[in-house]
């Protein structure tokens, strides 16, 4: 340690739980008990991100995890993606249906000019701002009045969503103020606990709704290329151990992505069917949007 300045030591940053002051950091059991409503122990939010890949992305500041993988023009991928906004998610719809259960839908802006047809057939379930497309990544290289402008360009290809999730879910450190200040209530960007909770900004509070990437079909069939069996197996055996850990933390609850290029080929649709119906056989349990849960937590 000689001849190294003790200036290498100092983070005026450093503090007791986290280097960031949206919301006040807790252990699990000093955290409120929340009951959901009906004596459910687990809430579940099914999200289904409708989203807009170009043949070209620019890769600013990186590429869209989904997006195009082989030189321009890659046109087996793109089919794909494209695949599942015309013929996946129909079967996701279908699949919902069935088990008399609603989804939230996380829309791009792109899509809701490209896919006008498919909007109409999401009636009953909820819609949230999905940005604007894949290749707009929200990130700290942008301005502020950069950032302000997607915002607004994705909110105003959507009829007065509420909620929103960023493409990629990445986010600058303004993006949770932006979305505040444009009268949005709620985020599902993060995945910092098992319960929603309030961020506080300048421009107001916006409060973060857990979505867990480690269960996203996305991540376990795509990513890992794990069986249609062990993404069912790993989605129960979370939800049993939420509703154990019941007395202890109170209602928590889970937010899965179904993305309709995966989920909805035509191979693993019965696993999304077999999901809800396990999911629909349990009192404990049950299906709810991003507003419902947005709205319960509040009250």
């Amino acid at each position: 340690m000689s001849g190294l300045s003790t200036d290498y030591l100092s983070y005026p940053k450093r503090a007791y739980g986290q280097d960031h002051s949206f919301y006040d950091w807790r252990l699990s059991q000093n955290r409120p008990k929340l009951e959901w409503k009906n004596g459910v122990k687990v809430a579940i939010c099914l999200i289904v991100p409708l989203e807009f890949f170009p043949l070209n992305p620019s890769g600013v500041p990186y590429k869209h995890p989904g997006a195009m993988v082989t030189p321009y023009p890659d046109l087996r991928h793109f089919t794909v993606r494209d695949y599942g906004n015309r013929v996946g998610v129909y079967r996701i719809l279908e699949a919902l249906e069935e088990a008399k259960s609603q989804a939230t839908f996380a829309v791009n802006g792109e899509i809701a000019r490209r896919y006008a047809p498919l909007l109409q057939k999401l009636e009953g379930h909820e819609i949230l701002a999905h940005g604007v497309s894949t290749n707009h990544i929200h990130h700290e290289g942008l301005s502020r009045q950069e950032e302000e402008a997607l915002i607004d360009r994705a909110l105003n290809a959507l009829p007065s969503p509420k909620g929103w999730m960023s493409p990629a879910r990445g986010q600058s450190s303004r993006s949770l103020e932006l979305l505040a200040q444009s009268g949005l209530d709620y985020c599902l960007d993060w995945e910092m606990d098992q319960v929603p909770v309030m961020a506080k900004t300048d421009k107001g509070d916006i409060m973060l709704i857990p979505n867990s990437y480690e269960l996203s079909d996305f991540t376990l069939l795509h990513t890992r290329r794990q069986t249609e069996e062990s993404w069912v197996k790993q989605i129960m055996s979370a939800i049993d151990m939420l509703a154990e850990e019941h007395e202890r933390f109170g209602g928590q609850m889970l937010g899965l992505t179904l993305t309709p290029y995966i989920i909805g080929q035509p191979f693993r649709i019965w696993a999304l069917r077999e999901l809800l119906s396990r999911i629909g056989a349990r009192e404990d349990v049950r299906i709810l949007t991003a507003a419902q849960i947005n709205q319960d937590f509040r009250e």
